[in-house]
C-alpha cells in the first residue's frame, strides 16, 4: 500500500517520532511507500534541507524496505519556487511533488491570501511545472481562532469551519485557471461535503484535480472530539456526522481518489498544550477494514490504498493488494503511539 501524506517528524521534533520509527510502523502495517510532507523543523524549502531529508529517509529505507518520498515545500519567494521545481525535475520520484499551505498549520508555512497565492502560481506556470501540487486548503480569513477553548477539542471545529476549506479550494482553483497552471491540483485531507461537491463541479469543467481523505475524516465526527483523552485536534478539524458520511461515501464511489493518513504524531504533553495532529498510520488499517465491511470491492480498495496514487503521480508500481485482516494489523500497531485517537 501507499500512504501519500505523512509527517514523520524527526530532527528538532524527534521527541514526537523519528523517521525510522514511522517507517518501521509503516512496514509492519503493509505500506511500501510513504510521501513525507515538508513542514519539518527545519522546513524543506531549500535544496540543502531537502537533500538532508532525503538522505535521512534513504537511511531508514535501507532498514525498513519502505520507499521514502518527499514533497518540497513552497514559499512566496520566486527564486525558491524555481529551485523546488528544478529539484522535482531532477530528483523525481524522490521529490514526489510540491506542497502549498494555503492557511497556517503546524510549521507556519502558510501562504495567506489570493494575492500571495497568485504569485506562487505565476512562478509555477513560468517555471513550466506540470507535476502534482498538494494543497492544504483553509482560508485564513475565514478562521475564527478565538472560538477555540483550550482543552475542549470539539471547539476547534468552530474555530476552523468547513467553509474555510471550501472557499480556499474555490480560490485556488480560480487562481490556477487564471495563471495557466499546467499540473495536477491535489486537495489534501478533504473534510466536508461542500468541498466534495465543489471539486465535482470543477472536474465537470475540465480541471485536473484530485482529492484525498483521511481515516479520521471518514470515520469520526466532531462528537468524538469531546472525549478528551483521544486528543482529536487536527487541521482541518473533524466535522459533522453528515460531512463524515459524505467523505466515506465519496471514497467508496471514487469521487475522492485515495486515502491518506495525514500521520502527525505528538507527545501527550504537546497535545495537552494544544498541538494539532494525530498518529494516522494505524487508522489507515481501520479504514480499510470499515470500507471492506461496507461492501467496497477489492478493485476499489486497491485504488484507494495506492493504485490511484501510482496513476496520478506516474509511479511504476504493481496494483495494490489490501491485507486480508487489516483490523488485526491495526490492533498490533496501535500501541506504537502514546494515544489511540481511533478507539471508540
Amino acid at each position: 500500500m501507499i500512504d501519500p501524506h505523512v509527517h514523520l517528524r524527526d530532527w528538532k521534533q524527534s521527541s514526537k517520532e523519528t523517521i525510522l520509527h514511522g517507517m518501521s510502523v509503516a512496514a509492519a502495517a503493509g505500506f511500501t511507500d510513504l510521501f513525507d510532507m515538508p513542514n519539518t523543523d527545519p522546513a524543506c524549502t531549500s535544496r540543502s534541507v531537502v537533500l538532508d531529508r532525503l538522505a535521512a529517509g534513504s537511511s531508514a529505507e535501507e532498514k525498513t524496505g519502505v520507499s521514502y518520498h518527499l514533497y518540497a515545500g513552497l514559499t512566496s519567494d520566486p527564486d525558491e519556487i524555481k529551485a523546488m521545481v528544478d529539484l522535482h525535475s531532477e530528483l523525481f520520484p524522490l521529490v514526489i511533488g510540491l506542497k502549498l499551505f494555503a492557511g497556517q498549520s503546524t510549521g507556519n508555512m502558510g501562504i495567506i491570501g489570493p494575492d500571495n497565492q497568485r504569485k506562487v502560481f505565476r512562478a509555477l506556470s513560468e517555471s513550466g511545472y506540470s507535476g502534482v501540487l498538494a494543497i492544504h486548503a483553509e482560508k485564513e480569513e475565514l478562521l475564527r481562532k478565538e472560538l477555540y477553548v483550550p482543552g475542549r477539542f470539539e471547539t476547534h471545529s468552530e474555530a476552523r469551519p468547513a467553509e474555510a476549506e471550501t472557499e480556499s479550494v474555490r480560490d485556488i482553483a480560480s487562481i490556477a485557471a487564471e495563471t495557466g497552471f499546467k499540473g495536477t491540483l491535489h486537495i489534501c485531507h478533504v473534510s466536508s461535503a461542500g468541498t466534495i461537491e465543489l471539486v465535482r463541479e470543477l472536474r465537470s469543467r475540465g480541471m485536473r484535480i484530485t482529492m484525498g481523505a483521511t481515516p479520521h475524516h471518514a470515520l469520526l465526527s466532531v462528537a468524538d472530539a469531546e472525549q478528551h483523552d483521544r486528543y482529536l485536534k487536527m487541521n482541518p478539524p473533524l466535522r459533522s456526522s453528515a460531512d463524515r458520511d459524505a467523505v466515506f461515501k465519496a471514497l467508496v464511489d471514487g469521487t475522492i481518489d485515495w486515502a491518506e493518513s495525514d500521520h502527525a504524531p505528538h507527545t501527550i504533553e504537546d497535545k495537552e498544550k494544544g498541538a494539532s495532529g494525530i498518529p494516522g498510520l494505524p487508522g489507515m488499517l481501520l479504514l480499510a477494514d470499515r470500507l471492506r465491511k461496507a461492501g467496497c470491492g477489492e478493485d476499489r480498495l486497491s485504488a484507494i490504498f495506492g493504485t490511484r496514487v501510482s496513476e496520478v503521480f506516474g509511479l511504476d508500481r504493481e496494483p495494490v493488494s489490501v491485507p486480508s485482516d487489516p483490523y488485526g494489523i491495526y490492533e498490533r500497531i496501535r500501541g506504537e503511539y502514546p494515544f489511540d485517537p481511533f478507539r471508540s
